[in-house]
C-alpha cells in the first residue's frame, strides 16, 4: 500500500525547497545579466499571447525568461545551450484535457483492434493475442463494431480461440466490455443476473448474456480482474509518458471517475522524481470528503502532480446507446439512455463537494445529461455563493441549441475531444436522427457564444495526438472518408482556435494560466517544436505534422532524431 504520509514528508520537503528556490530563482533569472541555460533561436514561435509571434525563446531552469531574438541574444553566454530551430514552428507544449492515462498506457502494447475490417480479422487478432500471453487476462485493445460490420460481438465468436484465458476488451468509448464465456463465468454473470443500476448486460433472444456489458455492469467484471501490481502500473505509465512526450504533450488532465489508481501511480513516480510530464488528477466524486482531507493534510501538490478535483458521470455513451437524451433513440425507441448516477445523488455530491472547495467536472454526453448537470451547477452556485470555481463538463457532446449559451452565461468550461466528432460522425445519425445533430459536437457554436472550450483526446478512446485533434476540429472529415467537406461543417473551427484550446484554455481549465499555456517571461518552459506551421499550411496536410522536440520544465525530454 502506498504510504501517503511518506509522500507528504518528501512532498512537503520538495514544496518547501521549491518555494525557497523559486524566490531565489526569480531574483536570479530576471536579473538583466543572468545567463540563459537554453536558447531556442531561429524559430517561428506562436506565443499564445496578444503579441502572437516571436522568433526566439530563452530559458533558465524551468522557466521562460526571454522572448524574441534581441532579448534572447542579450542573455546568451558561453554556457548557454543554443538550439537553432532552422525556421521550425515552436509553441507552448500541448495539454490534453481528458485522458485515462493509466488505462491508455497499459494498452500501448496490446493488440490493435480498431483497424480491423471484418469479424474474421477481429477474432484472429484476439486469438493471436491470447496465444502470445495465455496465462493472464487479455484486457485490450479497444474495439468498435462499426468498423467491422456494425454487429456487436458475442462470446461465441471467440470462445474457441481464447480457451481458458478470460478476456475483457473495452469498446473504444470505454462504456462497454466484450467478454468471453470464461470471463462471464468468473464474474458470476448468468441469465439470472439482473442488470445493475446504471448498467446493462446485453442478452440474446433467449435471455443469455452475449458477452457485452455496459456502463456500471462493467463493475461485475472489474471485481474479478486481478489488479496490476504497483511495479506494473509504474512501468505502464513510464511508457505512456514517453508516448505523450513524443506527441508534444507537457501535461495531461486525468479525470478518472471510478478509482485512484492513476493518481496513486503518478504520485509514486513523482516521489521518485520520474514524472517527465505534468499531471492534474481528478478522482471519483463519491470520494470528495477523502479529497478534502488530503488537501487539508498535504495541499494540492506541485506543478508536476496536482490534485484537489473530482469527476462524476451523468450518463454513458452514444455508441453504447447509454447517453441520456430527452427523446428516445432513433434506432432503439425503447430507450433514452442510462443515468449512471441518480440525479438526486449527483446533486447532493456536487453541492457538498463544491461547498468544500473541490474542483468538479462531470461527464455528460446526451442533451438531457447536459441540461441536468448545468442545472445542478447553477444550483450549487446559488447555494454556495459566487467564486472562481471553473466547473467543467466533459464531452458536452450533444447539446440542445437553446442550451449552448448557458455554458458562457454560467462560466462552465466545455471540455471536448474533437477526434470523437470524426469518429462518431460515421454513424451518429443512425442513433439520434438528423434533428438532434443540431448541437452535436458544436465547437464553433460554443466558442462563438463566448464559452471557454478546451481540447483533448479521451485517450485511449482516441489517439493521444493534438495534431489529429486539431485536424478533426478544423476539417471534420470522418475517418471513413464519407464526408470530404466536413461532417456538420458549420461547426469547423480555425487552427489558431484549436491551438488556443490545447494550450491557453487548458491551462485555465486546470488553474495554471498564471504559469502555463503561453510563451512569455515567467511561464513554465514547456515548449513543443513542430516541423511546420499549422496555421500556414493546407489544413488537409495537418496529419503530416511531426513533433521534433518537446521541452518540459526547461529540459528537452523528447527529440525526434533520438526516437
Amino acid at each position: 500500500m502506498f504510504d501517503r504520509r511518506q509522500f507528504l514528508g518528501s512532498g512537503a520537503a520538495m514544496l518547501g525547497a521549491g518555494a525557497l528556490a523559486g524566490s531565489t530563482f526569480a531574483r536570479h533569472a530576471f536579473a538583466a545579466d543572468a545567463p540563459l541555460d537554453v536558447a531556442l533561436v531561429g524559430g517561428n514561435v506562436w506565443t499564445g499571447t496578444a503579441g502572437g509571434r516571436a522568433d526566439a525563446i530563452g530559458m533558465i531552469g524551468d522557466r521562460i525568461v526571454a522572448v524574441g531574438a534581441r532579448a534572447v541574444k542579450a542573455r546568451m553566454k558561453r554556457s548557454t545551450r543554443v538550439v537553432d530551430l532552422k525556421g521550425a514552428f515552436a509553441m507552448p507544449a500541448f495539454t490534453d484535457n481528458h485522458t485515462h492515462f493509466l488505462m491508455g498506457s497499459a494498452a500501448l502494447p496490446r493488440p490493435d483492434l480498431l483497424e480491423v475490417k471484418s469479424r474474421e480479422e477481429f477474432v484472429a487478432r484476439i486469438g493471436a493475442a491470447v496465444k502470445a500471453q495465455p496465462d493472464r487476462w487479455l484486457l485490450g485493445g479497444p474495439w468498435d463494431e462499426q468498423r467491422f460490420g456494425g454487429q456487436l460481438p458475442t462470446r461465441e465468436w471467440v470462445d474457441a480461440v481464447t480457451g481458458d484465458t478470460p478476456i475483457a476488451l473495452p469498446r473504444t468509448d470505454l462504456h462497454s466490455y466484450f467478454c468471453n464465456s470464461v470471463a462471464l463465468k468468473l464474474a458470476g454473470i448468468t441469465r439470472d443476473t439482473p442488470d445493475p443500476a446504471g448498467g446493462v448486460i446485453v442478452r440474446d433472444e433467449k435471455g443469455e448474456p452475449t458477452g457485452v456489458v455496459k456502463d456500471l455492469a462493467k463493475a461485475l467484471i472489474d471485481r474479478v480482474i486481478p489488479p496490476l501490481t504497483h511495479a506494473q502500473q509504474e512501468d505502464a505509465v513510464r511508457g505512456g509518458i514517453a508516448h505523450g512526450l513524443k506527441n508534444g504533450f507537457a501535461q495531461v488532465h486525468v479525470p478518472d471517475p471510478f478509482d485512484w489508481d492513476c493518481f496513486d501511480t503518478v504520485r509514486r513516480l513523482r516521489a521518485k522524481g520520474e514524472t517527465d510530464m505534468r499531471f492534474y488528477n481528478f478522482v471519483p466524486l463519491a470520494d470528495w470528503e477523502k479529497v478534502v482531507a488530503l488537501v487539508k493534510e498535504e495541499g494540492r501538490g506541485d506543478d508536476w502532480v496536482r490534485w484537489g478535483a473530482c469527476k462524476a458521470l451523468v450518463d454513458g455513451s452514444l455508441g453504447a446507446r447509454t447517453a441520456l437524451f430527452h427523446d428516445p433513440y432513433t434506432d432503439d425507441p425503447h430507450t433514452r439512455g442510462v443515468r449512471v448516477m441518480p440525479l438526486a445523488e449527483l446533486r447532493e455530491k456536487v453541492i457538498a463537494a463544491d461547498a468544500a472547495g473541490v474542483h468538479i467536472t462531470v461527464h455528460a454526453i446526451g442533451d438531457e445529461a447536459n441540461d441536468d448537470i448545468l442545472d445542478v451547477y447553477a444550483e450549487a452556485v446559488k447555494l454556495n455563493g459566487t467564486r472562481d470555481r471553473r466547473f467543467r463538463v466533459e464531452h458536452a457532446q450533444h447539446i440542445l441549441p437553446a442550451t449552448i449559451p448557458r455554458f458562457a452565461k454560467q462560466k462552465v468550461i466545455a471540455s471536448v475531444q474533437p477526434y470523437h466528432a470524426i469518429d462518431d460522425g460515421r454513424w451518429a445519425v443512425k442513433r439520434i436522427g438528423e434533428k438532434r445533430l443540431d448541437g452535436t459536437y458544436a465547437f464553433a457554436s460554443l466558442m462563438n457564444s463566448g464559452a471557454t472550450v478546451t481540447f483533448g483526446s479521451d485517450w485511449p478512446v482516441a489517439p493521444l495526438s493534438a495534431v489529429e485533434g486539431i485536424y478533426a476540429a478544423v476539417m471534420r472529415e470522418t475517418i471513413d472518408g464519407a464526408n470530404p467537406h466536413g461532417w456538420l461543417p458549420d461547426q469547423k473551427v480555425t487552427v489558431e482556435q484549436s491551438l488556443t484550446a490545447y494550450t491557453v484554455n487548458n491551462a485555465f481549465a486546470g488553474f495554471m494560466e498564471d504559469r502555463s499555456g503561453r510563451i512569455a517571461p515567467g511561464m513554465l518552459a514547456d515548449v513543443v517544436v513542430l516541423d511546420r506551421d499549422p496555421t500556414a499550411i493546407d489544413p488537409e496536410t495537418l496529419p503530416k505534422t511531426e513533433v521534433l522536440r518537446t521541452f518540459v520544465g526547461g529540459r528537452e525530454r523528447y527529440t525526434a532524431s533520438a526516437a
